[in-house]
């Protein structure tokens, strides 16, 4: 299957973490757009690093394959800060020293997470364990790539996060985790100013990752019944939404006005114009507003729009 040329092109991007959910997404949309893909994460046919989930990122580049896009599946754990330095050691290599779009998006928290448990209940070693996975690794990433833009004087860094601003998110750790990208991003946009290198970071709203799915017991296909369990879930969006809003950003001349913000992928759908796949615009923030949980709670404020 031969693929036209799309905004991307003749751009070189790496996922990290794009074995599931929104990483995957993220990697095939980046991939439709035309660029150049590498997929990293620690599941291959050769073993799953999640417990009970099947997702690889073999499967990830299958599927950008599959539609004519150019992707490079690379196991890699990036608490590994060897492992880190080997993989853009090779994209430099490859690239002849490019790197145009990074997407922080390495979570491992799922199984990590007791949502039931205060922090002092908590297990500390996995709290602190959930540090390691979901802020180190972007620290570590975002290290060794920073260098290949500088130098180009050109590039994208996009973390990945949930919620756009430093409220409590129901577990300490969580919180921690997702706030900590959010800063990932303004300080880093700080220190890449005079360099022209860009970074931000970008929420989804309810995601309907493969794993969420299965939590509901519903596919694609009949997604909504799904709200007979959770009436938000209606609200929700599919992992390609927050893909389309990475391409989005990508592909804005006007980026550098971005820089050091958080973006959620509704809002950026109003602006930028772009859809889910099937055609609507979710908008998980106005849908709270909309429909006050029972009994009345206090709702996360509505992100900032761009």
């Amino acid at each position: 299957m031969q693929q036209e040329k799309g905004p991307l092109h003749d751009k070189v991007a790496l996922v990290a973490g794009g074995t599931r959910g929104a990483g995957r997404a993220i990697s095939q949309t980046l991939a439709e757009a035309g660029a150049t893909v590498y997929v990293t994460g620690r599941s291959t046919r050769k073993g799953s690093a999640m417990v009970g989930r099947p997702e690889t990122i073999d499967e990830t580049v299958e599927l950008i394959t599959a539609k004519g896009g150019h992707g490079i599946a690379i196991q890699v754990d990036h608490t590994d800060e060897e492992q880190v330095r080997k993989l853009f050691e090779r994209v430099k290599s490859e690239q002849n020293g490019r790197l145009d779009i990074l997407v922080n998006d390495i979570w491992g928290g799922d199984e990590l997470t007791s949502w039931d448990k205060k922090f002092w209940e908590h297990d500390l070693h996995k709290g602190l364990r959930m540090q390691e996975r979901a802020v180190h690794t972007h620290i570590i990433t975002s290290w060794y790539a920073a260098p290949l833009m500088i130098a180009r004087r050109r590039g994208l860094i996009i973390e990945i996060t949930d919620g756009v601003d430093y409220k409590y998110r129901g577990n300490l750790y969580y919180s921690l985790a997702k706030v900590s990208a959010i800063h990932l991003a303004q300080g880093m946009a700080q220190d890449l100013h005079s360099s022209n290198v860009i970074a931000l970071a970008l929420t989804p709203g309810f995601l309907r990752s493969e794993a969420m799915l299965d939590t509901f017991k519903v596919t694609e296909e009949n997604w909504r019944e799904g709200a007979t369990q959770d009436p938000y879930f209606i609200a929700s969006e599919t992992p390609f939404y927050v893909g389309r809003a990475v391409v989005a950003l990508a592909s804005d001349p006007g980026i550098a006005r971005k820089t050091g913000q958080v973006f959620y992928s509704g809002d950026l759908a109003r602006s930028y114009g772009f859809t889910d796949i099937d055609g609507s615009q979710p908008h998980f923030w106005d849908y709270l507003a909309a429909h006050p949980l029972e009994p009345p709670q206090e709702l996360p404020e509505p992100p900032e729009r761009p």
